[in-house]
């Protein structure tokens, strides 16, 4: 019943738990063409933290680190490694949001509260989800600064960086444990009145190696989707088990981000340093017959490694980069989608297999 759907207006931020999240901005400007639009820090008035946000398009990150050992960031960041700490949500009232989620069941992680400054009034509340995830509800209708309270703008007299054409996040990942995942999905259903839009069992998902099962779910307007990943018994450690067993737990797999030209953002990528998986050049033997007829040609989706599915809406291209941090965790993607509402499901196997090659040369297979 559409009265049951918590009112989500979007993606608001999401909130990076780094080592060094000035070496970490760095990278997201100059790797993915972000641009670095404010800071919070002890210079602003803020002691025990350092926050840059970077945004492109309606993408925005946060990357923050502790200045201190004891502090609860330091503590995330030993377990975890960097890694997704907020997927935080923009809507219309955070103090509603958070009742609604709390009665549903949800953890409170942060009571409502306003922030103020003379840019106007942000309303937050926070409650947990998978792992040591959080979503954020933010309010931000009454507030025209650069970010929240406490930070201030750095966007250089208004030179952003032109990017690499990132527009917006399509979706992200959670990875669970082993019979978790009917959990979250039900977690999401309950809390945020979404609906289990595909489904993908291990019959559907596998490769010689492993197996997942997957449930997309995805809030009433079809803008917030949240694939959950569980591991499937496989013959060896699946890319899941590999995930929660690195991170120390359940955690965000990896952030898609929508181009409306994913040849010229993978190459404007590539020209920044940013690595991607490999694909054979057997996968577009019969990429063509599978998917039919579509507005790219073949062999600049080959030079790139760039993969395309269709669904009954229309088709997609797609493609993972290779892990953002030296631990088998976080990852992102670069989708650019032609009607299609799915996730790529013809693709899985070519990605599955890219990432056990990945996975071998680790030793972690």
């Amino acid at each position: 019943m559409a009265e049951d759907f918590m009112p989500l207006l979007g993606w608001d931020h999401v909130e990076l738990w780094v080592g060094n999240a000035k070496q970490a901005a760095y990278f997201y400007e100059h790797a993915i063409g972000f641009t670095c639009t404010a800071y919070a820090g002890p210079e602003t008035g803020v002691r025990d933290r350092a926050s840059y946000v970077l945004e492109q398009g309606d993408v925005r990150f946060v990357v923050t680190s502790a200045l201190r050992e004891e502090h609860e960031i330091t503590k995330h960041h030993a377990r975890h490694g960097d890694g997704v700490r907020d997927i935080a949500l923009t809507v219309p009232d955070a103090t509603e949001a958070y009742r609604q989620a709390v009665s549903r069941g949800a953890r409170g992680v942060t009571e409502p509260h306003r922030e103020e400054d003379e840019f106007g009034t942000v309303e937050r509340a926070a409650i947990a989800t998978y792992g040591d995830t959080i979503h954020t509800f933010v309010s931000r209708a009454g507030y025209a600064g650069p970010f929240l309270p406490g930070y201030v703008s750095i966007s250089e007299n208004g030179h952003a960086d032109p990017g690499v054409g990132l527009l917006n996040i399509d979706h992200i990942v959670g990875n669970v444990e082993l019979g978790r995942m009917n959990h979250w999905v039900e977690f999401y259903e309950r809390v945020f009145g979404m609906t289990n839009i595909l489904h993908f069992g291990d019959d559907q998902i596998q490769t010689e190696y492993s197996a997942l099962m997957s449930k997309v779910m995805s809030d009433g307007s079809g803008k917030v989707k949240f694939p959950i990943n569980e591991p499937a018994e496989g013959k060896r450690k699946s890319q899941i088990e590999e995930y929660v067993e690195f991170y120390g737990g359940a955690g965000a797999q990896h952030l898609a981000l929508a181009s409306s030209d994913i040849v010229g953002t993978v190459e404007a990528m590539k020209e920044r340093g940013f690595r991607f998986l490999d694909t054979p050049d057997s996968y577009y033997d019969e990429a063509p017959g599978r998917v039919g007829e579509i507005a790219e040609e073949w062999p600049i989706l080959q030079e790139h490694k760039i993969l395309v599915d269709r669904d009954d809406d229309g088709y997609l291209l797609q493609i993972f980069t290779k892990t953002a941090q030296d631990r088998p965790t976080v990852f992102f993607e670069v989708i650019e989608r032609h009607g299609a509402t799915t996730f790529g499901e013809g693709n899985f196997k070519a990605l599955f297999e890219a990432i056990e090659r990945e996975q071998a040369l680790r030793g972690n297979l």
